[in-house]
């Protein structure tokens, strides 16, 4: 009687926090509560799961997300940014600046071209995620903004560059974010001259952080400031280019 009761009461309870131990990987059909129900072919007890909400059925998948290849390629360019930064507070005994700028400037183009890889290897193996979409831009400017402003210190790129290039990114950056959340992201979509702003800095930028003369023909210095102000002017074109574009939706928006 009341000892039978207890004992079923206690398998029970063992069956309940075992499966809720497992985190609910391995999971039956939910019904319409949001219960795991006993899969078919088990005991009565042993097919008992833990319930969960509904919406958080999914930690594993929400782990696999964080952890594919392409995402951690994109989060190998945040982890850079410290390396590339250290580089420069070395001393002088451990390595002298020649030796300093080659190596924060083949960091750079390595942790860089993953920009590439990354999105690449997402379609090859199938790992789009909406998250990578998020972190993949994310890291990109976090890595040019610190990359800017190891220059702006070293006095290898004027400080008037630094404030245009990283002011027009958290200008269109929030103005992206308003336009998706009024449904007209593709108003401000990536043009041709937000690219070739892209391709003029990720060259400056190697090539003021070696700031010497490569293979002896071409001094990167002065191609690199060159090639930093074409991206600053190329940086203004294409933020009035995004702005005119997203003034229609603004003006309707107002009235």
């Amino acid at each position: 009687g009341a000892r039978c009761r207890a004992k079923e009461a206690c398998q029970f309870a063992a069956a309940f926090w075992r499966r809720s131990w497992r985190g609910g990987c391995q999971r039956g059909r939910p019904d319409e509560r949001g219960w795991d129900l006993p899969r078919p072919g088990r005991g009565d007890l042993s097919g008992i799961a833990v319930g969960h909400a509904p919406g958080a059925a999914a930690p594993c998948h929400n782990c696999q997300m964080f952890l594919t290849i392409p995402t951690i390629m994109t989060w190998t360019r945040i982890v850079a940014i410290p390396l590339i930064v250290g580089v420069f507070y070395l001393p002088e005994s451990v390595a002298s600046v020649s030796s300093k700028n080659l190596i924060a400037t083949v960091m750079f183009i390595l942790f860089a071209a993953t920009d590439w890889l990354d999105g690449f290897l997402a379609r090859k193996l199938n790992q789009t995620s909406s998250f990578g979409a998020f972190l993949d831009p994310v890291a990109d400017k976090f890595l040019v903004c610190a990359s800017l402003l190891v220059l702006v210190h070293l006095n290898r790129a004027d400080v008037f560059v630094g404030l245009i290039i990283i002011g027009r990114e958290i200008a269109i950056s929030a103005l992206r974010e308003w336009m998706a959340q009024i449904g007209a992201s593709k108003s401000v979509a990536v043009h041709m001259i937000g690219k070739l702003k892209t391709v003029a800095q990720m060259v400056a930028i190697p090539f003021l952080l070696y700031d010497g003369r490569l293979f002896d023909l071409l001094d990167t210095h002065v191609w690199g400031v060159w090639l930093i102000w074409v991206a600053a002017v190329l940086t203004v074109w294409s933020m009035v280019y995004y702005l005119q574009k997203a003034l229609p939706e603004i003006r309707a928006r107002v009235k």
